[in-house]
């Protein structure tokens, strides 16, 4: 039985209607009664695992852009939605150095051939929407957030193929593009933004010769950040800036931190690793995660871009985000061997499992790529449509609020950066869920039940066994904590 000696507050989003709804607490204490078919959630307070460094989503031009194309009252509520103490609150955010896929079109802060001296290095297309946008956000966050900044090229003029997409960095040119990432968090500090940290580059595998990019071997990238970019930070005072290496999909990293974290010299720059999730639209690797943690336990594990990809954003109907076959990415185009990585999905199942078996395998923080696209699921150059948890008309001044943002919000709002993530084991294996110790000794559990059956989960491990009851196609956030004797 629940004592009056600890406090339970519950929140809930489901299929059936609830939209990230605290639960009235008259409801909670009926569910106090065992139940013969309840699932155990044995969390072991003792195996304390990493540290939580945050929940966000990205700053991208084609967002910026579109949340100043609103009305000032509906982009006050885009961004209060996102970064106020009473919306999701996010803490980790990621942005682009010079253009992207969605970006309205292609541009780099070093524009003029030749220009190796970075005189003429400018933010100037930042300047209009996307710098605007994150100091908005950064008025509204009261405890601030962190920004991750990850270029995917140089300029053309840098690379052995003269091209926005694909190609190598030239080797004579290792030391300008170094300085690059100098110049830039130094201009973005003059406006009053502070870089937390870069990715080396995104998705140095390449994207299929699609969009900006730009191609590492992991003893390529190891390199540069062993002889360039590393030493070029701490010489100009930028040594406390974070430095990620690889920003691809989980089932390559292998290679890469073998290499990266091969002796003192190679990883000694490197502050850890980064990873996308598009390999699978099911399975988050947790194998490759455990191997990436291993191969360099103190430093950081982020997810840094995730998104439902080649899939226009469905308008103002909530249930086609728990549709078990909603949409697809990959399995129509995949190799015979690896189409089962691609199975139609439920948009929210997919969130919702891949944080919860990421934070479950060492992971300290987790990014959603776009925070607001259009109804066509741009804008983008290349026309690379995806969805976003808020999706605009702007013609029509109206905003959507998909379920996917009620996602986030279960993670980003509770497991505060400082969290501990902890050790936990249910024993049905079609329930997930995750659980942390938060600064101020509070515990915090996000489960999520898949299945078409309400259940009972019985939480043990704690001061006292808590029950909680779950709505079928749900997710539940838990917050038990100690009751203040003075304010009961």
């Amino acid at each position: 039985m629940q004592s009056d000696r600890i406090k339970i507050a519950v929140f809930e989003t489901s299929r059936r209607g609830g939209r990230f709804h605290a639960v009235p607490q008259d409801l909670i204490a009926q569910w106090n009664q065992p139940d013969p078919l309840e699932v155990k959630v044995q969390v072991q307070t003792d195996q304390r695992r990493q540290r939580i460094t945050g929940f966000g989503g990205s700053f991208t031009d084609a967002s910026a852009f579109l949340v100043h194309q609103m009305s000032p009252a509906q982009r006050q509520r885009i961004l209060e939605a996102y970064f106020h103490e009473d919306g999701a609150h996010y803490s980790l955010t990621r942005t682009h150095m010079n253009s992207c896929d969605f970006s309205r079109f292609q541009y780099s802060y070093a524009a003029v051939e030749g220009d190796t001296d970075l005189k003429h290095f400018s933010i100037d297309p930042d300047q209009e929407f996307l710098i605007p946008m994150i100091q908005s956000a950064q008025e509204i966050s009261k405890d601030g957030f962190n920004i991750i900044a990850s270029p995917w090229t140089a300029p053309p003029w840098m690379k052995d193929n003269h091209a926005w997409v694909g190609g190598h960095l030239r080797e004579d040119m290792h030391p300008t593009w170094a300085q690059f990432f100098v110049k830039y968090a130094q201009t973005y500090q003059a406006e009053g933004i502070s870089i937390w940290g870069f990715t080396v580059e995104n998705e140095p595998h390449g994207n299929g010769d699609n969009w900006e990019s730009m191609l590492y071997s992991p003893e390529q990238m190891t390199e540069f950040v062993q002889l360039h970019l590393g030493p070029v930070l701490e010489e100009n005072g930028l040594g406390h800036l974070n430095v990620l290496g690889y920003d691809q999909n989980r089932e390559g990293i292998d290679e890469w931190v073998s290499v990266m974290y091969r002796d003192a010299e190679s990883a000694q720059y490197f502050d850890g690793t980064a990873v996308h999730w598009y390999e699978s639209t099911h399975d988050y690797f947790p194998a490759a995660l455990e191997r990436a943690h291993q191969a360099a336990p103190d430093k950081f594990l982020i997810q840094t871009e995730a998104c439902c990809d080649a899939q226009t954003p469905v308008w103002q109907n909530d249930d086609w985000y728990w549709r078990a076959e909603a949409t697809d990415w990959g399995y129509t185009w995949r190799e015979p061997e690896k189409k089962h990585l691609h199975p139609k999905y439920a948009p929210v199942h997919r969130y919702a499992r891949d944080i919860i078996g990421c934070l479950n395998h060492w992971v300290d923080g987790w990014i959603d790529w776009n925070m607001v696209l259009d109804r066509q699921g741009g804008p983008n150059w290349f026309e690379n449509w995806c969805i976003a948890p808020v999706i605009v008309d702007p013609a029509a001044d109206d905003v959507y609020f998909t379920p996917l943002f009620d996602v986030m919000c279960h993670f980003s709002k509770f497991l505060r950066p400082g969290s501990t993530v902890l050790s936990s084991v249910c024993d049905d294996p079609e329930l997930m869920a995750v659980a942390a110790e938060t600064a101020d000794g509070s515990n915090v559990l996000v489960c999520f039940n898949p299945g078409d059956t309400p259940r009972t989960m019985c939480i043990v491990g704690l001061s006292e066994d808590v029950r909680i009851r779950i709505d079928s196609e749900a997710i539940q956030t838990i917050i038990i904590s100690s009751k203040n004797p003075s304010n009961p």
